[in-house]
């Protein structure tokens, strides 16, 4: 811990984007101050009501005074490094903790304030943020690495959140974020797809989604209490190649979604539960 920080550091945050607005949000339900919410000139009407909301003030990045304990970067990845050169000599950075937002990138993106005495760190919130829904962070795992320094500060905010930390290696960070990838985004994708099958069989995608949320609900639930195997169901589990070929013959009207579902099924065959595992790899060969 650094010596003259507070139990509860004073914050600033960076980029009221989504991310960012849900950072405020819950870090002052988690008792902490907000000094500023600093923002580009084209998002100054969102900031100004998360400053409102949060009891901060607002700020572009050639106003903000840059005086809280500690800064949290909530930009997209490209822009992390050129905001970190541009905010370097605008205060004086010793004492000071730093962190970006990023999954994909490490703490080495803020290496010009670090240099300036800063402790640094990428603390990222394993979690889906959009438009329109701010999710509580409770029980939210956030990988983070960087400055021993920064990092115990990230254990102790988190915590505050209801969260958990989990150490993510400086060099699996792409892989990390690849994951994450897969968690959210690429789920919602997949479920598109699966609208996309239910329009060949004759339904809107008002009726598809309708009748996807419950065994989508159930199947989380499962995966949840079950596992991964004990959550698998569907003709891989009972061995009917026969069911796999006709599955596969409708989706050649939609080739995308094919793909997918041979892609997925041998992900099934190497690693869930199956039957007749001969026939169903000719099946999806064929």
């Amino acid at each position: 811990m650094l010596p003259a920080m507070a139990a509860k550091p004073n914050i600033t945050i960076v980029g009221p984007g989504r991310l960012g607005t849900g950072l405020a949000v819950e870090l002052r339900r988690a008792g902490y101050r907000l000094c500023e919410i600093v923002s580009r000139k084209a998002s100054q009407r969102t900031a100004g009501a998360l400053a409102k909301s949060t009891g901060g003030r607002t700020a572009t990045v050639k106003t903000a005074l840059l005086d809280a304990d500690l800064l949290w970067l909530s930009v997209p990845d490209g822009e992390i490094a050129a905001l970190a050169q541009q905010l370097a000599p605008r205060a004086r950075w010793r004492g000071k903790i730093v962190f970006h937002s990023s999954g994909a990138l490490a703490s080495a993106e803020l290496d010009v304030l670090r240099q300036r005495g800063a402790a640094v760190a990428a603390v990222h919130p394993f979690m889906t943020f959009v438009r329109g829904s701010i999710p509580s962070l409770a029980g939210v795992p956030f990988g983070v690495e960087g400055d021993a320094a920064a990092v115990r500060v990230a254990r102790r905010v988190v915590r505050d959140l209801g969260g958990e930390v989990f150490s993510v290696a400086r060099g699996k960070k792409s892989a990390y974020h690849a994951w994450g990838a897969f968690t959210s985004p690429l789920l919602v994708a997949l479920l598109v797809t699966a609208e996309e099958v239910a329009g060949v069989a004759g339904f809107s995608q008002t009726e598809a989604r309708k009748n996807i949320l419950p065994i989508v609900r159930q199947t989380i639930a499962n995966y949840a209490k079950l596992g991964p195997a004990g959550a698998f169901s569907g003709p891989i589990v009972r061995g009917d190649a026969d069911t796999v070929r006709k599955h596969l013959q409708a989706l050649r009207k939609v080739p995308a979604a094919r793909a997918v579902y041979v892609a997925l099924a041998r992900v099934a065959l190497r690693r869930l539960p199956a039957g007749n595992r001969r026939e169903l790899e000719r099946a999806l060969h064929g």
